[in-house]
């Protein structure tokens, strides 16, 4: 997908979309910077886009681990299929049935959770069902990492997890926030 046909989905679908612009390979890398890809059996991605940060975690994986993709966009999906790699599962469904997919899957728990959801641009009530349902299939000492371009939503991450560190990145358009919180 070219930046113009990004660019063109993002306005036709800004609100699932979260923004007009893909995510720079320099957030990609600060986000999977935060993943112990030596330990990770499974890895979550919410809102995984036309493959920006999966081509990423694709990269580190071990041959044997999983990387669970959830997008609710079907082009998306479609692009995200082209990867044609055998570790990778995508899911054409939204995120809050996180739990469901690892089950069907014969999957306990993620290692780590990254998002991308726009949660700023969806209700409240189900930015936080998500958030805890990640936190709820994350295993103890998993992240979740999630990118977000203000801080507005920090205090949910604060209230579901207990904590959050904030990175921020200037070389993406626009600047962006990595935020990680740990369970406990």
């Amino acid at each position: 997908m070219t930046s113009i046909e990004f660019f063109k989905e993002g306005i036709k679908n800004l609100k699932t979309v979260g923004t007009l612009t893909r995510t720079s390979k320099f957030v990609s890398k600060e986000m999977v910077s935060h993943v112990d890809f030596d330990n990770a059996q499974t890895i979550v991605e919410l809102g995984a886009g036309d493959g920006a940060i999966t081509k990423h975690i694709l990269a580190k994986m071990h041959p044997n681990s999983k990387l669970i993709a959830f997008e609710v966009n079907s082009a998306f999906c479609e692009l995200l299929r082209e990867f044609n790699d055998d570790r990778l599962i995508v899911v054409e469904d939204s995120a809050e049935n996180l739990g469901q997919v690892l089950k069907k899957n014969n999957l306990k728990e993620a290692d780590f959770i990254i998002s991308a959801i726009p949660f700023v641009a969806l209700p409240d009530e189900l930015s936080y069902k998500i958030v805890e349902e990640s936190r709820d299939n994350l295993k103890t000492g998993g992240k979740y990492i999630q990118i977000h371009y203000s801080l507005l939503v920090r205090k949910m991450y604060r209230k579901i997890f207990g904590n959050v560190d904030v990175n921020f990145v200037t070389l993406n358009i626009p600047p962006a926030f990595v935020l990680v919180s740990e369970k406990e």
